[in-house]
């Protein structure tokens, strides 16, 4: 909403309030004007225009000063006194609507949106609109702060705006409570605005998500968009309109269970850099083979069943309403019953999976089956963020939320955009490929997940670097991860993870590999070594050092004497 629509929305609400003080005041002072008074030397008078107004003033405004120019004559007195009755109340009832106005609801949203847009449009650097700040939302966005990347946020619930405004961010996070589903909306959250690089539909609502994206892709089909679904049937429906990333947390969860299974080293490595920067990895437990029990056979328990089967794992399903979850041979029950486990074959069991949608159940589920086998290895669903308490003093081997799964995913196509692509070919190098990567990020970056970043070597983005390939130099990769220290050269603590070159991509360049117009590459390393490496890509001096080991000539005639 523009200013001059809210000034409108004033002066509408303000309408009788103003009528009436306009019409006070204009009784009043032709009162004064045309009532005779009388002198010092007892001659009649009238009050001017001004005279009278100045004598209105302060007295609709109950300061009082007196009578001027000279004292007042009964009548005078008695159209003062009316004058202050009729002015007074007048003013009472305009102040009296203006606090009313300032309560309304549509009022202060009306400010609020006018004060959003134009954060928004102040906004001058890239960033990405979040549709949503529940659980999964506010991961997303404590994560993409972490990485100092700009946010803009729309959320229907005035209660998680609040706690978002009472969180400490390092950088200010344009936010409004409104429906993402309308356009207008979204169009106040920026969707045109050329800084604007994504937006994530991550409300709890699936339709809520369709609609979003739906919008999206009608408006600005350009502009990329990752989905939360939960129902086959609607991500089917974004599919069709384009939703360039469709995710679901079951299905991811599976996958990654699979992978842990299967290939450990790429699953450690696949956590390392999806998570937020700083964050401690935990060295994950080694998955038992042998017979498992799943409790709860929905979205959760599917994937998670298939998982586990496809590592030749037998799996015994316990669904409490096996009607329409395609289950043939569930056992009927809850899971929290000793007796309904007990035919599970709990004591036989080296693991079970808690997958319902209910916490306190899943807890109970996992209480009562550890009573039964202490051994068992404990995969839980924790649903709601608020149990954490409870779910960390149990400490389960394998918990999963749904929130977590989806901001790391939405981490990983957001921070870098070739971060994905890396992860997704790494999938298909061996396991002993991918602890060898690990091996190498641990021995240079330490053993907190680092920051990763993308480069591009093309105009402005490498200024330096093409300046110097137009001298005749070849920079390389090496020459990249070095900074300069008075007249040493030293590593800086960063990895290149992939070179992107044309159709090309290799995994783990050699620091020895020229550098070429149009490459990108991946990065991973501490934040300090981001920023002194995009500035050695702009600064031709230092980079010339970093490649010959000299200093360039800053004069013309020291150059010609070195040629």
């Amino acid at each position: 909403m523009s200013l001059n629509q809210i000034i409108f929305l004033i002066l509408r609400r303000m309408r009788a309030p103003l009528l009436l003080v306009i019409i006070s005041y204009a009784i009043a002072l032709i009162g004064f004007v045309l009532i005779t008074g009388i002198d010092d030397h007892g001659r009649p008078y009238h009050l001017g225009f001004f005279d009278a107004f100045y004598i209105l003033s302060y007295t609709a405004t109950t300061i009082g000063f007196g009578e001027i120019p000279y004292p007042f004559t009964a009548h005078q007195r008695l159209w003062m006194t009316l004058s202050i009755y009729l002015t007074v109340i007048a003013w009472f009832y305009a102040i009296g609507a203006i606090i009313a106005l300032f309560q309304e609801t549509s009022l202060k949203q009306a400010i609020k949106t006018a004060k959003f847009q134009r954060d928004v449009c102040n906004l001058m650097e890239p960033f990405y609109l979040i549709c949503g700040y529940g659980e999964t939302g506010s991961e997303l966005v404590r994560a993409l702060d972490k990485n100092e990347l700009r946010v803009v946020v729309l959320e229907i619930s005035p209660d998680r705006v609040n706690e978002l405004e009472m969180t400490d961010y390092q950088f200010y996070i344009p936010h409004l409570c409104a429906d993402a589903q309308l356009s207008e909306v979204l169009l106040y959250a920026g969707i045109k605005n050329p800084m604007c690089r994504g937006v994530a539909a991550l409300t709890d609502d699936d339709h809520a998500n369709l609609a979003i994206s739906v919008a999206i892709k009608l408006m600005t089909p350009e502009l990329p968009v990752l989905a939360r679904v939960e129902n086959d049937v609607v991500a089917a429906n974004m599919a069709s309109f384009g939703t360039d990333h469709i995710i679901n947390p079951y299905k991811i969860f599976g996958e990654h269970l699979a992978m842990r299974l299967n290939a450990l080293g790429t699953y450690l490595l696949h956590e390392w850099l999806t998570r937020a920067p700083g964050d401690a990895i935990a060295a994950p437990a080694a998955i038992p083979s042998g017979n498992w029990i799943a409790c709860g056979f929905g979205r959760f328990g599917k994937s998670v069943v298939n998982s586990l089967q496809s590592g030749a794992m037998n799996v015994t399903i316990i669904e409490a309403d096996p009607v329409g979850t395609q289950c043939n041979h569930c056992i009927v029950g809850s899971g929290v019953e000793s007796h309904i486990l007990q035919q599970a074959g709990v004591d036989k069991a080296v693991g079970i999976v808690a997958g319902t949608d209910n916490d306190i159940n899943n807890l109970s589920i996992v209480m009562t089956a550890l009573e039964a086998n202490p051994e068992l290895f404990v995969i839980i669903r924790k649903n709601k963020r608020h149990n954490d308490p409870l779910f960390q003093h149990f400490n389960a081997d394998i918990t999963m939320q749904p929130s977590d799964v989806i901001a790391h995913t939405c981490l990983s196509y957001m921070v870098s955009p070739m971060l994905a692509e890396f992860l997704a070919t790494a999938r298909h190098q061996t396991n002993a490929w991918a602890n060898a990567v690990i091996a190498q990020l641990v021995s240079k970056l330490g053993e907190h997940v680092p920051d990763t970043w993308d480069l591009t070597i093309a105009g402005e983005m490498a200024f330096a670097v093409c300046a110097l390939m137009e001298q005749g130099l070849q920079p390389t990769i090496k020459h990249l991860t070095l900074s300069p220290s008075g007249q040493q050269r030293f590593e800086m603590p960063v990895v290149p993870l992939m070179l992107m070159r044309g159709e090309q991509k290799l995994l783990l360049p050699e620091l020895s590999t020229p550098l070429q117009i149009g490459d990108k590459i991946l990065c991973c390393g501490m934040d300090q070594a981001k920023s002194i490496q995009r500035y050695v890509m702009h600064d031709i001096k230092t980079l010339h050092y970093l490649v010959t080991g000299s200093e360039m000539p800053e004069t013309w005639i020291g150059r010609w004497l070195r040629s």
